[in-house]
Order: C-alpha cells, then sequence, then structure tokens
C-alpha cells in the first residue's frame, strides 16, 4: 500500500496544485488553470500526490482520438526531485490507469525521451507497456531545464493496461545491437539489421541527464547514433517491449520484439 495519498484534483481551486509540481520539476510557465479546469470536466484526468498536506506529484491526462478509438493521452508526469526513484512514479500510472478504466477507456499513450532510461525501464520492464512509434524532434526547440539544448525525439507509448503485462526479462546475450558503444562514444550499425531476426536490442546511456549535464556535444552524439536504429526498427514492424539495465557498462538495453 502506498505511503502517499493518491487522488484526483477536480475542482478550480486545486489546479493551482498542480502548477507548483509544474514550476519545480520543469522551470517553466505551467498550464494556465482555465485550462486544466476545462480538461478534468472534459474527459481528463488530474491526479495528486501528496504527502501529508503537500503535494510532491501529479498526472495529468486528457481525451485523445486516433481515427478509430478514443483513449487518455497522459501528457504529463511529474515528481518533485526529493521523491523521485521510490517508485511512486509506478504508482501513479497504477492508478491512474484504475480511474481511466472507471472512466470507460483501456488505453493510455503517452510520449518519452528514448535516452531517458528510467523511463524507458518503468514504461516498458515495470509496466507492461509497448513502445509503439517514434517521432523526430516531436516538440520542436524546448528550453525547459530538461530539454534544452537538444532535438525533442520522442518514443510514443501504447499501454493497453486491462491486457498489457509485464514480459520475463529476456536473454539478450546472442542479440545484435544496432548500436555500438566504446569508451562512451556510440556508432550507429544499421548493417547489422535484418528483418527476419524476431528481435535486436539498442543500447543509451544508464544517466543521460549526467551526459547531457557534462558534454552537450555527447549528447547529441547518443541522439543522433541512436536515432537510425530506432527509426529502422520501429518502420519494420518492431516495438520496444523491456529495458534491460546493463550496470557493469553503465547502459540499458532497448529488447525490441517483431510484432
Amino acid at each position: 500500500m502506498s505511503t502517499y495519498d493518491i487522488r484526483r484534483l477536480t475542482t478550480i481551486d486545486e489546479m493551482p496544485l498542480m502548477q507548483q509540481v509544474e514550476e519545480a520539476v520543469w522551470q517553466m510557465s505551467p498550464i494556465p488553470v482555465h485550462q486544466l479546469y476545462t480538461t478534468v470536466n472534459h474527459g481528463g484526468l488530474i491526479l495528486g500526490a501528496f504527502d501529508g498536506d503537500q503535494i510532491i506529484a501529479f498526472s495529468y491526462g486528457f481525451p485523445g482520438f486516433n481515427g478509430e478509438k478514443t483513449y487518455l493521452c497522459s501528457h504529463m508526469l511529474g515528481i518533485l526531485p526529493d521523491y523521485q526513484q521510490a517508485g511512486l512514479g509506478e504508482e501513479m500510472k497504477y492508478e491512474q490507469a484504475r480511474h481511466a478504466s472507471d472512466m470507460g477507456y483501456d488505453m493510455m499513450t503517452w510520449t518519452f525521451d528514448p535516452l531517458q532510461s528510467m523511463n524507458a525501464y518503468l514504461n516498458l520492464t515495470k509496466l507492461g507497456a509497448r513502445g509503439a512509434h517514434y517521432k523526430i524532434n516531436h516538440y520542436g526547440a524546448m528550453n525547459d531545464r530538461l530539454n534544452q539544448g537538444l532535438e525533442t525525439d520522442r518514443i510514443v507509448i501504447e499501454w493497453h493496461f486491462n491486457d498489457d503485462e509485464p514480459l520475463a526479462q529476456p536473454d539478450i546475450s546472442n542479440l545484435q545491437a544496432l548500436v555500438d558503444v566504446q569508451n562512451n562514444q556510440p556508432k550507429t550499425r544499421l548493417d547489422r539489421f535484418n528483418d527476419k531476426h524476431d528481435a535486436f536490442t539498442v543500447p543509451i546511456p544508464r544517466d543521460f541527464h549526467q551526459i547531457k549535464t557534462d558534454d552537450l556535444d555527447l549528447a547529441k552524439e547518443w541522439r543522433h547514433a541512436t536515432r537510425p536504429a530506432f527509426e529502422m526498427l520501429f518502420k519494420n514492424g518492431y516495438e520496444a517491449r523491456v529495458a534491460v539495465p546493463d550496470q557493469a557498462n553503465q547502459l540499458t538495453y532497448y529488447y525490441f520484439k517483431k510484432e
């Protein structure tokens, strides 16, 4: 059971609570109160997590439609730094799925930076969601603390939360990696791709945020080296299913399976 109180935010007086976490996490101008309030009154869902009376995290979602079905677009999940890496993100996602199911949704979708290993591990390994699409520079230039200076490539997650379950940790030792890494320098290896193979891997750094802080040029190299590998796999019918940590080499490997 969670040690925190996770509940829906529904009144106009509660909307500034979400804004507090937005500003603390991203140092960006928050979504206007009137927009948030309109969202929760038209099929959207905002959850807040509280430590006593203090809001420490939120999730924000609104209705989406792809031409065939409606779903919950889970656009933002923000957690105050002191509460990160403690399993709260997973709790928030499952609570979001529970409410979404009660509202009539059976799928959630969201995006994340494919070089952020913690997010990959949560989305794929813990939740069992699927990396379904790849978007190049999806949001254009962003000037918040986490994205400034880097193209905003994103993986689109699809989570059929009533059906999808986490996969068992796969043995990736004999799979081809479409990126080589030597001395933390990535090199694209599309010559290894053959669509007759059922699975491939793509390595990313364990701590991309630190690389970006220390060496922005190296961070850009990682973006440009992994992008063709991700593109090749997604366009040939593979999905990202698991993120496999390699602590010895400070890497995390995506496990891609043909669907």
